[in-house]
């Protein structure tokens, strides 16, 4: 029997360390495929975290078993280009702030969109929940170079007296990930992500001496 990747039309698979498998230029057809199941797993685990099932993800994006199988072997693989695609997103976000006219706003701003965004969506939550530990294969550089984006803010920032100097890097990036738990508590009541935020904010801002 053909193997399914070769039923679907699709080259031979081989894995990359980005979990997008493939060993020459895919068709036309497969690179349609491709962004189909991308689109419906970001919005199936933004949802519901790493919990859905691969063939449920297969059915949202209207594609075969073997065609998601055939492009992510494995449900770390497909988490973990979706998760890349939001990180990359966001380090670039954080690069094109780095001349921002108002430094401690533009820190802030970028805090406040980011935890909103998470708020929404699980995975890029757990991910950045998760700061410092092991992130799925291919994300952590991605991850470094965003953490490296809000240093770089931060140090801006406080350089321009509008954040308090004894925030490390590690100390925000602390809070922000406590922040994210607080807010994708799923029991009892959900905290307001804009409250939250402001007493965040309130707690970066530097003194006025």
């Amino acid at each position: 029997m053909r193997p399914a990747y070769e039923l679907n039309g699709d080259s031979a698979p081989v894995t990359s360390p980005s979990g997008e498998a493939g060993r020459r230029p895919l068709r036309a057809d497969a690179r349609r495929n491709r962004e189909r199941l991308l689109q419906a797993a970001a919005a199936a685990f933004a949802a519901d975290g790493l919990s859905v099932p691969l063939d449920e993800i297969a059915r949202r994006a209207g594609v075969g078993p073997g065609t998601l199988y055939r492009h992510f072997p494995a449900k770390e693989d497909l988490f973990a280009a979706v998760l890349h695609d939001r990180l990359q997103r966001l380090a670039d976000e954080a690069r094109d702030l780095r001349s921002a006219g108002d430094p401690a706003g533009a820190l802030l701003g970028f805090i406040g969109r980011l935890v909103t965004e998470a708020a929404l969506k699980r995975d890029l939550a757990d991910a950045l929940a998760r700061s410092g530990l092991a992130l799925p294969g291919g994300t952590e550089a991605v991850a470094a170079d965003l953490r490296a984006g809000i240093g770089h803010l931060l140090t801006r920032a406080q350089d321009g007296g509008g954040i308090r100097g004894d925030v490390r890097l590690a100390d925000l990036m602390g809070l922000i990930a406590g922040t994210l738990l607080a807010i994708q508590a799923r029991t009892g009541a959900h905290a307001d992500p804009r409250v939250v935020m402001a007493v965040l904010a309130d707690g970066l801002r530097a003194v006025p001496g």
